[in-house]
């Protein structure tokens, strides 16, 4: 197995040695490289030995010596130095299978790769990965990964997640739990599948394998109105919630497993209750699952807001949401009017979804036009960055920000709605250009 090379570092190892785009790494030490798991643990050394082949085809062995982490300074065609391994599972729960018809491409793509549980934290569900595959995993001590456990009940997950592997869940955690490696679970709620006794059970099984297992998410199904020849299931109600969060709640008491299991924060919105104070959250493990978000978002903005002085000159801006944070996000831009900042904030109806989706990251484009073109007063419109994709400025309907400027004839600013520190940053700056027109 060969990987091309196709950029180099300056002044890296690499480019000292000779070695160009257009090489192929070929080995590390006489050992395969199978992907970038392999790539960073065998170059992770004082002393190794690379071979590689030129554009021409001639093979050359180099001795490096380096600090163990200094890099070599290579990038290759993909970062995992092979192909994403995609989803095997017909999850009954999986939002992708609801996704309208008809966009692009990159939003109908099941990833479900260990190696970017690892990396990234994408959470995945280990049904595709063989007993040999496994085994790499423990040998090359990969930890912490993010794992979709949903139920441990293995007939119940075969069900869940229509994959003939899924009952092996605990087999493959307890394996985990044995060897040392940490791991974070992930259970999606569904009425009627593993809730209530099975979610007890879950809880009771997970913290059985702690401290390896290190934290576990309680977050409710997310049902869009494009279900056709899906699998029947009922949305999350508020009583729903509530007991979810009862059982959470009770577990821990039980269990003294305090800061082990943590409902989301949609759980709490969907239930009608107050979020949990910022110290419930420990180390905020469990943070894209949206457990402890807006708390995190809050200390942060609030923090931040501290060391700020009054504007000049007062700015009037218009934000959007999704419903479920309305209130709470409508309660904090409040902390803001003593400083200058008034921001009406719209909650959007999810109509392209439909109106069961109430998270603010899922909002469009077009729902902003249609609901709010007539109520956007402000100055400029604010939003979160979440709506778009990462590193991008198109929403999940296809439109890009220009687009939505020139619908409301407002500018638009995306701002996160990760880190309150970045956002007060970010909204002050835009505050001062506002101010200099």
């Amino acid at each position: 197995m060969k990987h091309l090379v196709t950029k180099v570092d300056s002044g890296s190892i690499a480019e000292e040695l000779g070695i160009s785009s257009g090489w192929k790494l070929v080995s590390i030490d006489g050992k395969t490289v199978r992907d970038v798991i392999d790539y960073e643990l065998f170059t992770n050394n004082e002393r190794i030995t690379a071979r590689f082949e030129s554009e021409e085809g001639e093979l050359f062995d180099f001795d490096i010596e380096k600090e163990s982490w200094e890099p070599l300074g290579l990038n290759f065609e993909t970062g995992l130095m092979s192909p994403v391994r995609q989803c095997a599972n017909h999850c009954v729960f999986c939002f992708i299978d609801q996704m309208p018809r008809g966009h692009r491409d990159t939003l109908y793509f099941k990833d479900d790769d260990w190696r970017l549980s690892l990396i990234m934290g994408n959470y995945v569900t280990l049904t595709n990965v063989s007993d040999t595959e496994f085994q790499r995993i423990i040998e090359r001590r990969v930890s912490p990964l993010y794992i979709s456990v949903h139920a441990t009940d293995g007939e119940i997950r075969k069900t869940m997640m229509q994959s003939r592997n899924a009952d092996r869940i605990m087999e493959r955690l307890t394996a985990l739990h044995e060897n040392g490696l940490k791991f974070h679970a992930q259970i999606v709620l569904c009425p009627g599948l593993n809730d209530g006794e099975v979610l007890k059970k879950s809880l009771r099984d997970l913290y059985s394998l702690a401290p390896e297992a290190q934290s576990v998410a309680v977050v409710p199904v997310g049902l869009t109105k494009h279900r056709e020849g899906l699998y029947p299931l009922t949305p999350l109600s508020r009583d729903d919630a509530r007991e979810a969060i009862r059982l959470v709640d009770e577990f821990a008491k039980e269990n003294g497993a305090e800061g082990f299991a943590f409902c989301s924060d949609e759980m709490y919105l969907r239930a009608g209750m107050e979020l949990p104070p910022y110290e419930f959250y420990g180390a905020f493990d469990q943070i894209e699952n949206g457990v402890g978000l807006f708390r995190l978002f809050e200390d942060g903005f609030l923090y931040a807001l501290e060391e700020k002085e009054p504007l000049p000159l007062p700015v009037t801006l218009t934000s959007v949401c999704g419903v479920a944070i309305y209130p709470c996000m409508k309660e904090l831009f409040k902390k803001l009017e003593p400083y200058g900042i008034s921001i009406d904030i719209i909650p959007i109806k999810n109509e392209f979804f439909g109106e069961s989706v109430t998270v603010s990251g899922l909002v469009t484009a077009g729902d902003i036009i249609d609901q709010g073109r007539e109520l956007i007063k402000g100055q400029a419109l604010i939003m979160p960055s979440k709506m778009l994709r990462e590193m991008d400025d198109i929403f999940l309907d296809g439109m890009r920000v220009p687009q939505l400027e020139e619908a409301i004839g407002k500018p638009v600013f995306p701002l996160s709605a990760d880190d309150g520190e970045e956002f007060i940053k970010a909204l002050f700056e835009i505050t001062e250009r506002l101010n200099d027109r």
